[in-house]
């Protein structure tokens, strides 16, 4: 079991004289910058010319140049794209780097898989919420929190840890749970949630039974609703009260066939394929096959993309969305 912390385990004191520069003004640079500002902690952004610098600027926030920004914070947030980070790293902050800085990231992947092998004289910390950057600034203003993942790769100070932890705390995590872990574990499992269930699994099983259903004659607008729309109710009642509790609230009908043909679709095959894929992760076979195909402009992301928006389940929902946003 992961070690839990809350709001007693994790004093702001680590952050408290010193500057936080969070590099990147993205989704999720814009609600950490917020979240750390709103909790009194001095925050600089570093970002390249143009809408970013400008957002940040019109948000209030002192704004440099990387270089600059590095330079001028202790601790450093890298929340850059993880596909941008080992050239931003290399040209913009690790020249700028000096003895006893803490550099933090979201996510473990270029630590993990060594797109980025920081020097040995700094600490280098996750936080890693769990939530998009809209949910987490909202989250945070309503009084509540996302829980965070921390991990520590590099305690050269011996702060490490309580850098992380003030860090989560600054970000409202500790009102909901601060939980422990390594990079290795966070990469990894995170980017099988993300390909097995969230963004990949989830999607395709959606296409796949709506296909399956206009295939059989069914209307595509019927077929939309019962395998796409429905889904957020679903997944409403999941994240309310896991699964368990979902079942008590849909009809024991829709219980029975869940319970009953659930495991057919997820069977042994299934499972393989789930085990395939994590271990393609744990292999760095994943990693390698991302980071060539951002080298070769991404001609495969780009024509499954394509692909993918030519789905017919997309023309069907366009036409859909649009209808019940004029009601």
């Amino acid at each position: 079991m992961a070690q839990v912390y809350t709001e007693a385990d994790a004093p702001l004191t680590p952050l408290q004289n010193r500057t936080v520069a969070i590099i990147g003004y993205g989704s999720q640079g814009h609600a950490q910058a917020q979240n750390l500002r709103d909790s009194s902690i001095k925050v600089i952004v570093g970002a390249r010319p143009g809408l970013s610098w400008e957002r940040a600027q019109s948000d209030g926030f002192e704004v440099r140049p990387i270089p600059e920004a590095v330079q001028r914070g202790d601790v450093l947030m890298l929340l850059v794209n993880d596909e941008h980070q080992p050239q931003l790293y290399r040209e913009q902050i690790a020249p700028s780097l000096r003895t006893g800085h803490a550099l933090g990231f979201a996510h473990g992947f270029n630590i993990h898989y060594g797109q980025i092998t920081p020097p040995e004289d700094i600490d280098v910390f996750m936080v890693s919420p769990k939530a998009v950057g809209p949910q987490l600034r909202r989250l945070y203003v309503q009084g509540h929190g996302a829980p965070c993942l921390i991990a520590v790769h590099q305690d050269y100070t011996g702060e490490a840890k309580a850098i992380a932890l003030a860090y989560a705390r600054a970000l409202g995590g500790t009102r909901a749970g601060v939980y422990e872990t390594t990079f290795k574990e966070e990469c990894e499992a995170d980017l099988f949630g993300e390909q097995a269930v969230l963004c990949g699994g989830v999607p395709a099983l959606i296409r796949a039974a709506f296909e399956t259903l206009v295939e059989a004659g069914y209307a595509p607008e019927v077929a939309y609703f019962e395998c796409l729309h429905e889904l957020k109710l679903i997944a409403d009642l999941i994240y309310e009260s896991g699964i368990r509790g979902m079942q008590f609230a849909i009809s024991d009908t829709a219980q029975y066939g869940a319970m009953t043909r659930g495991a057919r679709l997820i069977d042994p095959h299934v499972r393989q394929t789930l085990r395939d894929i994590l271990g393609e992760i744990q292999r760095g076979e994943f990693a390698r096959e991302w980071i060539l195909e951002n080298q070769a402009g991404r001609p495969v992301f780009h024509a499954l993309e394509r692909a993918f928006a030519e789905h017919p389940i997309e023309q069907v929902g366009e036409v859909v969305r649009s209808r019940m946003a004029k009601v």
